[in-house]
């Protein structure tokens, strides 16, 4: 793990990485504008390797996505951008025949990649498609959750085993808007599942189906993915078996990484994406059994988190912090942690 003692104080997170994998919201964007740094970072880390953008948002077609990126200044054209839509084609491209008919919850993202795929589209059950796709758009209401409740229930009703496949694009509960937090794709599914009574195959993050997508579009042997979510970008990457680096301008910070569980935790924790380019501090024990990150030192006293040296205050402190409680293996909720941690 880079975050402890495999790493020297030389090395970059990019150093043995032949592809990066970005997350979008709280990545590289909030809303409509770039987050800082990130586009001078990303057009540099392309210069030396492949770069690719990996999105749950399924209501915009991978060339959408990547015009509102070329805006923003980044080096990109649309196959660098890797859509959960696209993934849910490989899954559903398994489970049905070459131009079968898809019923359809969702927008442009899901419809343009049934088209590029020879897919057939409805919106009704009434049509008795083949199969149901589902993805957030921010029209989708009830009417649209009903039409996939009725053909996923057009062979006896909730429960039955079988059934026609149904693949969600990712299962994101809520997604950040303008006016704050909203429901997101999740939710909508969950809707579904009340009604017909089983899950869906899932294709984006956390799932592996969308990373596995990313690594062969780029012939990628050691990626490293770059996200802000502890519950969908990294717990995914850890899963496909790749390295992960957090970033801390977007949706998890201090709090969730402290308490993140062995299979959410990053090899890289960052402030910006300019610390993709830095040295990376290892974390090393010492004699005290503290762990030290640059000049932070963090240590338990039994189910007490000591701050031994804050250092410059800085992310060194968190970086060391994290190491030593998960290193411990005692729950978070188990310890007494000083509040200077978490800010």
């Amino acid at each position: 793990m880079g975050l402890f003692g495999t790493r020297t104080d030389a090395a970059t997170p990019l150093d043995g990485v032949d592809a990066v994998f970005a997350d979008l919201d709280g990545v590289v964007y909030a809303g409509a504008h770039a987050i800082p740094y990130a586009v001078d970072s990303l057009n540099l880390t392309k210069s030396e390797r492949a770069v690719g953008y990996i999105t749950n948002n399924a209501s915009r077609s991978d060339a959408s996505v990547a015009l509102h990126l070329a805006e923003l200044g980044l080096d990109v054209v649309p196959t660098d951008v890797v859509t959960s839509p696209q993934a849910a084609m490989t899954l559903l491209d398994e489970h049905v025949s070459p131009g079968a008919l898809v019923l359809v919850v969702g927008g442009e993202g899901i419809v343009t990649e049934l088209g590029k795929r020879g897919y057939r589209v409805t919106r009704s059950a009434d049509d008795a498609p083949d199969a149901v796709v589902q993805g957030f758009a921010p029209e989708v209401g009830w009417r649209e959750l009903a039409e996939a409740a009725f053909a996923l229930n057009a062979h006896g009703g909730p429960d039955v085993t079988g059934g026609i496949p149904w693949i969600a694009t990712n299962m994101d509960w809520t997604i950040p808007v303008a006016r704050g937090i909203a429901p997101g794709n999740g939710t909508l599914v969950s809707a579904v599942h009340t009604a017909v009574g089983r899950f869906p195959l899932v294709a984006g993050k956390p799932e592996t189906p969308i990373f596995e997508e990313a690594r062969r579009r780029f012939a990628s042997e050691r990626p490293l993915v770059v996200g802000d979510r502890l519950d969908t970008d990294i717990l995914g990457a850890n899963r496909a078996g790749m390295t992960s680096a957090v970033v801390l301008t977007g949706i998890d910070r201090a709090k969730q990484l402290l308490a993140a569980d062995a299979s959410s935790r990053p090899d890289f924790i960052l402030a910006d994406l300019r610390g993709l380019h830095e040295p990376y501090p290892a974390a090393e024990q010492v004699r005290d059994g503290a762990i030290r990150v640059g000049g932070a030192r963090v240590r338990l006293d039994g189910r007490r988190v000591v701050i031994a040296d804050e250092g410059d205050g800085g992310l060194d402190l968190l970086r060391a912090a994290c190491t030593a409680i998960w290193q411990s293996g005692i729950a978070i909720h188990a310890l007494d942690v000083p509040p200077r941690l978490y800010a």
